[in-house]
């Protein structure tokens, strides 16, 4: 792959430290920010939220890859900013998440805050970063990385590894309360050795997946967006696990999930985990 004036090293080096310095200008806004309304995505009701910390942090992103990668395209959140790629021969482009779980931390939680940013060729993701605001890792891996890597604060780096148990041990993160679920998935839900629930923050739900906390993630419906599924999409495939499409009536079937370029409206359930937990839900 060819990344113009650049090397894999250099750009991994130049997203992690967006992700730094995103990270840092949200925590100095934790207690001091202005929050408005936006129209969802899912329904165009007024029921999202901006804030400040969530436009300077997206401003922190632009101007880095304005000036280190200037012909790559740019998918941001806020602002439904669209840059198209410049660059001769490729289709590069940057996919920037500023603050993921705005609501949560407009509640000011302790957890479940993160800052997300992926590279993509065309819909491939090469490159992707999750910073967890409050505790200051970074999860991610650079261009044609064989690793994923947990980055402390200290900058202390650990390699990750998939989770491989049989479903009986396995845990399992639901994004939505278990009275959510149709019947047809309680049975599912109910082979796991134990469940917990978590809003806020994708990337940081996904995060405890990545980091071997829990073995195994279900999603609810949901309204997907470029930067929020190509970072998840990006590391969760990296670590070697599996993606698989639950519809209402419990058919399940693997899935090559591809993050979108456009938001769009899933109207089926998906569950992300490995090899073992899948082969035991029918899956080869």
């Amino acid at each position: 792959m060819n990344y113009g004036n650049t090397t894999p090293s250099m750009v991994g080096l130049a997203m992690k430290e967006m992700v730094r310095r995103a990270i840092r200008e949200i925590r100095n806004q934790r207690f001091v920010f202005d929050a408005s309304h936006k129209a969802s995505l899912d329904d165009g009701s007024m029921t999202d939220l901006v804030t400040t910390a969530d436009l300077a942090a997206q401003k922190i992103y632009l101007r880095v890859i304005k000036n280190c990668f200037p012909d790559y395209g740019v998918i941001a959140e806020e602002e439904e900013l669209r840059v198209p790629c410049q660059a001769q021969n490729r289709n590069l482009c940057f996919t920037i998440d500023p603050l993921d779980g705005t609501k949560a931390f407009a509640r000011r939680q302790s957890a479940g805050v993160g800052t997300m940013i992926a590279l993509l060729d065309n819909r491939n993701v090469l490159s992707a970063y999750v910073g967890d605001v409050m505790t200051q890792e970074i999860y991610g891996f650079r261009p044609e990385s064989h690793w994923v890597y947990r980055i402390s604060e200290y900058d202390v780096a650990e390699s990750l590894q998939k989770a491989e148990v049989p479903i009986e041990k396995a845990y399992l993160l639901l994004r939505d309360q278990p009275k959510n679920y149709p019947p047809s998935l309680a049975r599912m839900i109910d082979r796991f050795c134990g469940v917990d629930v978590e809003g806020g923050s994708i990337g940081i739900s996904f995060a405890r997946l990545w980091k071997r906390e829990v073995e195994a993630i279900l999603t609810g419906f949901y309204f997907a967006t470029p930067w929020d599924s190509a970072p998840i999409i990006g590391i969760s495939r990296k670590l070697g696990y599996r993606f698989a499409q639950i519809d209402p009536d419990g058919t399940i079937r693997e899935i090559e999930l591809q993050p979108p370029l456009e938001p769009a409206k899933n109207d089926h359930y998906l569950l992300v985990a490995g090899d073992q937990v899948m082969r035991e839900l029918g899956l080869p």
